[in-house]
């Protein structure tokens, strides 16, 4: 029975081993390179991942006009999931089996991620900077997962405790969403304030589609918080700031890099001024006075007929580093080849302000650091710059 066990267990190993040599460059041709990318373009969160598509576009044009990566154009393939994990599992299955990507780019959504990873990795298929910035994006380790966005968790951690110092505040409270989103913002700035000598004084939650703040407001309110952390997103952020607003309650706000978004000012007006958010990557105004963010950001105006968001940024730099990776791992590109490009990589900072990024070969998270931007008179404006723990 042993014998038989070890035979049948030198099959399998044998049977992995030819799985991961027959799809080592798998959409990679000689004059093509392959990549898949899963967006939400029809569900809750379409106007994002549309932001992510044609930014991702945008990057994609440009390389294919200059040549390629060492002679290949990229040729990329965008499936729908809605937003719905049973649906991103289907697409990558598509992607994966059918158009044989060399690489998964850009997939927005964490529920959505950890459903399409498996059939990912299975066919030895790399998943490159999701956007979404959960720590399962790079935890636990996996030879195939990369991640670029610094996680709620060490955003909070890094800048609550620095902004209620700056503010002197007396009770920094929470408000945050009923899910693993919001008690990750939630655990970041309890960390953080414990290694500062402070507690969260007061904590309310909601549930996922609540549109009425009206009990939790009064709730922080009545308890004296003067600083406010919002596991929030959009129209939670709008909601609560707006119901605050009302009742003539102005204490310090701060989201998380999800409420980093010119949806919040455009959707919510004036009373939105004020608000603190944490980001890596600067929002691309038209009229930024930066000249390299302004040229980006009339090009992207002229080619697509709409505004450029942060969204848009995200995609445009994970193609431009993926492309940079690739190009290092030189023209016989396999995967095996991709990430040995990778165990030894810094992408240095770029023009919409985000930080250095390391990787090597047991460091899947490129950069860990956050900084704070405030909307004032209807824009954000950055306000610090970036913060370590």
């Amino acid at each position: 029975m042993k014998l038989h066990s070890a035979a049948a267990l030198a099959v399998l190993a044998l049977a992995c081993g030819l799985a991961t040599a027959q799809n080592a460059n798998q959409g990679v041709s000689k004059t093509e390179l392959t990549l898949g990318s899963i967006q939400d373009l029809s569900g809750p969160i379409a106007g994002f991942g549309k932001q992510v598509r044609l930014g991702m576009l945008l990057r994609v044009d440009e390389i294919n006009e200059q040549g390629g990566i060492h002679g290949r154009k990229i040729k990329l393939i965008v499936e729908d999931s809605a937003y719905d994990p049973k649906k991103a599992v289907l697409a990558a299955q598509k992607l994966v089996n059918q158009d044989k990507i060399f690489a998964m780019v850009g997939h927005i959504g964490t529920a959505q991620n950890m459903a399409a990873m498996p059939v990912q990795f299975e066919k030895n298929v790399i998943n490159w900077f999701p956007v979404t910035a959960a720590r399962e994006m790079y935890e636990p380790f996996h030879r195939l997962k990369y991640s670029f966005a610094a996680t709620y968790y060490e955003q909070m951690r890094s800048v609550v405790p620095r902004l209620a110092k700056e503010k002197g505040a007396k009770k920094v409270c929470t408000m945050y969403q009923d899910d693993e989103f919001g008690l990750e913002v939630m655990r970041g700035a309890e960390a953080g304030l414990k290694a500062a000598g402070m507690d969260l004084a007061e904590k309310t939650t909601y549930k996922r589609g609540a549109t009425d703040f009206s009990s939790q407001i009064a709730k922080l309110k009545s308890s004296g918080c003067d600083m406010v952390v919002l596991g929030t997103i959009i129209r939670e952020t709008i909601g609560a700031i707006g119901e605050a607003r009302k009742t003539a309650y102005n204490p310090t706000f701060i989201g998380s890099s999800a409420a980093y978004t010119d949806l919040i000012h455009k959707l919510g007006g004036k009373a939105m001024d004020g608000l603190y958010a944490t980001h890596t990557s600067q929002h691309p105004y038209l009229d930024e006075a930066d000249q390299n963010i302004r040229f980006w950001a009339n090009k992207y105006k002229t080619k697509f007929n709409e505004d450029p968001t942060v969204f848009s940024v995200y995609g445009y730099t994970l193609v431009d580093q993926f492309a940079k990776a690739a190009g290092k791992a030189g023209p016989n590109l396999t995967t095996d080849a991709f990430i040995k490009a990778m165990d030894n990589m810094t992408f240095p900072a770029d023009m919409f302000g985000s930080p250095e990024a390391k990787f090597t070969a047991t460091k899947r998270l490129g950069n860990e650091l956050s900084r704070m931007s405030q909307i004032t008179d209807g824009k954000w404006k950055v306000v610090s710059d970036y913060v370590k723990p």
